[in-house]
């Protein structure tokens, strides 16, 4: 088994993917339009899609709906990265959300940093 993609509602399709192509550098892998069921749907991801074992977001954007109450629920898809403080300022520098800073987790000493997508998502970006 393997996990294949998270799914995030979105308020705008244009925004959304270009922050996940443009901003945090994912490929746009494939685009699905529904307009009798009143939905779109883009799939972003840093590979080439499934086929090459690297899981995928799905962003949905349903007719008509521009905002979401993110609930209290949800944390954050986390993401490798070689070098989190320099992520954090190419994210930055794209016109991304910075919310945390690169730095160590509190209470050690993994590098992470936190970015917020238009949405409201977080994302975290782990040092390895």
């Amino acid at each position: 088994m393997m996990i294949l993609h998270t799914m995030l509602r979105v308020g705008n399709m244009t925004r959304s993917i270009d922050f996940y192509t443009t901003v945090l550098g994912m490929n746009l892998l494939r685009t699905t339009e529904r307009p009798e069921q009143k939905y779109s749907l883009a799939f972003v991801g840093f590979g080439k899609g499934n086929l090459d074992g690297q899981s995928e977001i799905e962003l949905t954007y349903n007719y008509g709906t521009e905002t979401y109450d993110l609930g209290n629920a949800y944390g954050h898809i986390a993401i490798r990265v070689n070098d989190a403080y320099a992520a954090c300022e190419k994210i930055k520098s794209a016109g991304g959300n910075v919310t945390r800073e690169a730095g160590p987790v509190m209470g050690g000493d993994t590098i992470i940093a936190f970015v917020t997508d238009p949405d409201g998502y977080k994302i975290e970006l782990i040092q390895h």
